[in-house]
């Protein structure tokens, strides 16, 4: 039985991520350095998301790590005007030393470009990823991990979701560098 739920919720998961664009909605929440990072300040370029936690034993690492790649691959390419933002989904424990100590555990090329975002509840970031990228978050009543989607969102100048990329496995990373690469020209 607990295979069943398993996997419904897994196909739950999966069909939010596939849904459609959407402009993301006004928030400031606070980076792994401290600083307040909005909407606002995000505007006028583009900009990588995706949702994890620090403590995360199964996806997190690998898309985090993920990410770190594409960013080496699009400074190879040239393209450096871009934000990659990271939104925590167990914000009772990521703080923003929690998350900076995270972030310094990868080879991030340029970790000047990164927010991993923090300071707010577990119901807003929930409410948050369902309403701006049609994505999952909810925490298993079974362990302290919580259950997310694995995508990649591409958002543009403007915060309007523009394309989601499974960030987990079999990553479209020239994909991304060109979609990036389109709206960086646009600039």
């Amino acid at each position: 039985m607990r295979l069943i739920s398993f996997l419904a919720l897994v196909s739950l998961v999966l069909l939010l991520s596939a849904c459609g664009s959407s402009t993301i909605e006004n928030f400031s929440y606070t980076d792994q350095r401290g600083d307040s990072v909005s909407l606002e300040d995000l505007k006028g370029t583009p900009w990588l998301a995706t949702f994890v936690f620090t403590n995360c034993t199964t996806v997190c690492p690998p898309m985090t790590f993920n990410l770190s790649d594409i960013q080496q691959q699009l400074a190879a390419s040239g393209l450096e005007d871009y934000k990659i933002v990271a939104f925590s989904v167990d914000p009772v424990v990521d703080t923003p030393e929690t998350l900076q100590n995270y972030l310094a555990q990868y080879s991030v090329p340029d970790e000047s470009k990164w927010h991993l975002l923090t300071g707010y509840t577990q119901l807003e970031i929930t409410d948050f990823a369902k309403n701006n990228f049609s994505s999952f978050v909810r925490n298993d009543p079974e362990s302290d991990q919580v259950i997310h989607g694995t995508n990649f969102y591409l958002v543009d100048q403007k915060g309007v979701v523009v394309n989601n990329y499974d960030g987990f496995e079999d990553v479209p990373v020239e994909d991304i560098k060109k979609d990036l690469g389109k709206l960086i020209e646009e600039n």
